[in-house]
């Protein structure tokens, strides 16, 4: 049965149907073919999409979206520039710390390109940084949102695994500073060598304006994460927090956006959060039929030639985790492999909190890998850069990421410390 509805699905993705209705269809068809009842389909869709904590993906997204057009991310980005740009590379550092405050507010990935992918990449060229190098660098650094509280792919998996989102979210981050520093060495590296960027003067008069222009912005971060990791709020509350904070800041103080533009973003936040959830309900019903095939004992039953290392059993499903993230969307991506891979790495030792990190790690590098990564595409987009240059130039980031994955998979710790302490 798992065989038949997987082999459907990537037929009908293949052939272009949409991955929510593909995977609706193939779930239908099995269903129906093997004589299951047609009932649970809508038992299991009504029931996963039954949580509060998954009110907290619309508003995220919502906060996201007021940033940008309120120009909250710019002022972030101007006043980083201000503090490390006179440094060798430091506009490149910019870039990397502009990427993990914006992924600490809106989670989405392509929300971070579409914001602060054209202002870091003009910004970078005009100083001095070739335009590949400069495209590439905002390409990975996006996907730190993937990682960094309060990343949408934590949320959607760890309410699809019945695991902790604050934990999650808080598991999230050591990768993602790994992630982060990594990038910010190899940076710097690259930058002296090859005379990258102009180093400017410094200003401590304009640097003092940038500062106090970004101060209000910084806020919405310090509230999600101090207010989640301290148990004040739960996550959806912190994100309806954001919502309320970014609208304050960008409608009253900096006055970038009206009552219509509110209207528009949350049809735009509406359309995108329907979109990742719709893929959990259907998703929910083709765990129903794993379940019934028993394909995690069996998936299990594989990986016991693995000889019980959880270090080797990671490695092996990051393979998978790559393949599949380079070819699908990776909420649906997530919510396939969740039911089928999560019993098996439990089962060989590995942390469920662990698994998921590196799942989603691993995923994040799809979004910016072709053939389908939508990180790829929109800096392609924003850049003007052909998708083949553009590769390319990405090739060093993409090592990086590798290594990141091997070091997450071989130190749990670099998950559980963060998770431990802040929740």
């Amino acid at each position: 049965m798992s065989l038949t509805l997987l082999a459907i699905f990537f037929v009908l993705a293949v052939l272009g149907v949409p991955l929510a209705v593909a995977l609706g269809l193939s779930t239908l068809s099995v269903l129906w073919w093997f004589g299951l009842p047609i009932s649970m389909i809508t038992q299991t869709m009504a029931t996963s999409i039954n949580s509060f904590l998954l009110i907290a993906v619309p508003l995220f997204i919502m906060a996201g979206l007021i940033m940008e057009r309120g120009g909250l991310s710019e002022r972030i980005f101007d006043a980083a520039e201000a503090l490390i740009g006179r440094f060798r590379g430091g506009l490149g550092q910019v870039n990397i710390a502009s990427s993990f405050v914006f992924g600490g507010i809106s989670g989405s990935s392509v929300a971070d390109i579409a914001s602060l992918g054209p202002i870091t990449i003009r910004s970078m060229t005009s100083r001095g940084y070739p335009l590949p190098y400069s495209a590439a660098l905002t390409l990975i650094t996006a996907t730190l949102a993937t990682l960094v509280p309060p990343s949408i792919l934590i949320i959607i998996a760890a309410a699809a695994s019945g695991q902790s989102v604050g934990g999650a979210l808080a598991g999230g981050l050591g990768p993602g500073i790994l992630l982060a520093l990594s990038l910010a060495l190899y940076n710097y590296w690259v930058s002296r060598r090859r005379g990258y960027g102009k180093q400017v003067v410094f200003d401590p008069r304009r640097t003092a304006r940038a500062l106090m222009r970004a101060l209000p912005s910084v806020g919405a971060p310090i509230i999600i994460l101090t207010g989640m990791f301290s148990g004040i709020v739960t996550p959806t509350e912190a994100a309806g927090l954001a919502v309320v904070y970014t609208l304050l800041v960008a409608g009253l103080l900096h006055r970038e956006i009206g009552w219509r533009d509110v209207l528009e973003l949350a049809i735009q936040a509406g359309r995108t959060a329907g979109a990742v959830l719709l893929i959990l309900m259907v998703a929910s019903a083709a765990t129903y039929i794993f379940t019934v095939d028993q394909l995690p004992r069996k998936a299990s039953g594989l990986l016991d030639i693995l000889g019980g290392s959880g270090f080797l059993v990671l490695i092996f499903m990051g393979v998978i985790f790559l393949i599949v993230g380079m070819l699908m969307d990776i909420v649906a991506a997530a919510l396939m492999l969740i039911p089928v891979l999560m019993p098996a790495a439990v089962q060989a030792g590995v942390h469920p909190m662990h698994f998921l990190i590196f799942m989603s790690a691993s995923l994040a590098v799809g979004l910016a890998s072709p053939p389908v990564g939508t990180c790829l595409f929109a800096t392609a987009y924003v850049s003007k850069l052909p998708i083949p240059t553009l590769i390319k130039a990405a090739l060093p980031f993409y090592a990086i990421n590798i290594l990141v994955l091997i070091l997450v998979a071989a130190f749990p710790q670099i998950v559980l410390w963060p998770m431990e302490l802040l929740t």
